[in-house]
């Protein structure tokens, strides 16, 4: 790994916190993810699990938690399961967690080689009533590729068929919406990680430039800076194509009076950032492009502001669509009619800003949350309006990620970015 190791505090609170959660005489437990396969012996980059990270810090592939707080034997309250490292295995594929190194990086005290787990899990199955188990159910899912945990679950169901099962999956949905003060400053690390990938792309665009040029400006200063790279895949739209909004192609050529749509931001620790913004590829917007974006801006500081405890998901974005209604009218976009004759379950301001304004971010860009509950302090949201016009051959999202505070404005993450479209033209004019 690039990053510096992580408090091991931070683990340890995030294991007392999902334990209060438990139900009484409860065991659960966490897998790694496996290193996915390409064809013949190429693999996918390694991609470890967020849930057992979070609950452990262990970022290694064919790991194993156990929590069982109620255990009889103290020893076996916490328990992390490892691959049995060697020499040969050092040699070939890298160093892996000793025992010692997997309880610095944790704190658990009980570490065994995952050859023990199965002996061990019947073991505590005859002390415990219920098993919780670890499924996916984030509300943008759509995973058909079977993971080592649905293997573990499906081995497990059949093994001790007479236990009853719980779901780890609104334990840690709420817990991981809401982050530690380690967590935070991890996020602010890779959000000055991207920071610094944005100023460098400023010195760099001009007419000519090709948008995979861009990427590889973005990855050089990420991964220099300790990042493992891109925290998703990246969005470089230059012209039309920011109006596609998963344009991920990055193939085309930057052309003067064009805007170029940069959805891109950097990784570090795991945890993610996510900015938009949006240049122009000569240096200068036209009068009708600065008009749009200072639309979209405006829209973003507003509704920044309603970002505060206790404020509700659904009607956050009504909100927000009101807002975006009112400058759309001002743009000339829409009229007075098109308000009066919206279909309400299709607002008029769909037409030309069709996606959501916020999501939850931390270890996963789409972070977890309970969408329903009320927002609270120290959850971490994007903010990031956009305006699309296919008919006028560009499209302007601005995107920053920020932190509800328990009194007054949300805290910017990426306040030291630059936003503002004079500023913008300044830096890539100097």
């Amino acid at each position: 790994m690039k990053y510096h190791q992580i408090n091991s505090q931070l683990f340890i609170k995030n294991r007392k916190n999902f334990a209060s959660n438990m139900k009484p005489n409860s065991l659960a437990v966490f897998n790694s993810n496996d290193i996915y396969p390409i064809s013949a012996d190429s693999t996918m980059p390694f991609e470890q699990h967020r849930d057992i990270l979070y609950l452990s810090g262990v970022d290694q592939e064919e790991s194993v938690l156990v929590l069982f707080p109620d255990c009889p034997n103290e020893k076996h309250r916490e328990i992390l399961f490892v691959r049995e490292t060697n020499d040969h295995i050092a040699v070939w594929e890298g160093a892996k967690l000793t025992k010692e190194a997997a309880f610095k990086t944790s704190g658990i005290k009980t570490v065994y080689w995952l050859q023990d787990l199965e002996k061990v899990i019947f073991e505590l199955s005859t002390y415990c009533d219920t098993f919780y188990i670890n499924t996916n159910e984030h509300y943008r899912a759509n995973i058909e590729t079977e993971t080592r945990e649905d293997r573990f679950t499906k081995w497990l169901l059949a093994k001790y068929p007479a236990h009853s099962v719980a779901k780890s999956s609104p334990i840690m949905h709420g817990l991981r919406a809401v982050k530690d003060q380690i967590e935070l400053d991890l996020m602010q690390n890779a959000c000055d990680i991207t920071e610094k990938g944005f100023r460098r792309i400023l010195d760099f665009v001009k007419p000519g430039v090709w948008e995979h040029e861009i990427e590889a400006e973005l990855i050089h200063e990420f991964v220099r800076n300790r990042s493992k790279g891109f925290a998703y895949s990246p969005i470089i739209a230059s012209g039309n194509s920011a109006n596609v909004l998963h344009y991920m192609e990055n193939n085309r050529e930057c052309k003067s009076g064009d805007l170029i749509l940069l959805d891109t931001a950097a990784e570090y620790a795991n945890y993610k950032s996510d900015l938009t913004r949006t240049i122009p590829v000569s240096g200068k917007f036209s009068d009708r492009q600065k008009a749009v974006y200072n639309a979209v801006n405006h829209v973003k500081k507003e509704a920044t502001k309603l970002l505060v405890p206790g404020t509700l998901w659904k009607e956050y974005h009504v909100e927000v669509g009101h807002l975006m209604t009112s400058e759309l009218l001002n743009l000339g976009l829409l009229d007075k009619a098109d308000v009066q004759n919206e279909d309400k379950d299709w607002p008029a301001y769909k037409k030309y800003f069709m996606h959501g304004t916020s999501h939850h971010i931390g270890l996963d860009t789409h972070d977890y949350g309970l969408l329903h509950l009320p927002m609270e302090a120290n959850m971490v949201f994007t903010v990031e309006p956009g305006i699309y016009i296919p008919g006028e051959g560009f499209g302007i999202r601005l995107e920053d990620d920020v932190v509800i505070q328990e009194k007054g404005a949300p805290f910017n993450l990426m306040g030291n970015i630059p936003i503002e479209a004079d500023e913008i033209e300044d830096l890539m004019q100097g």
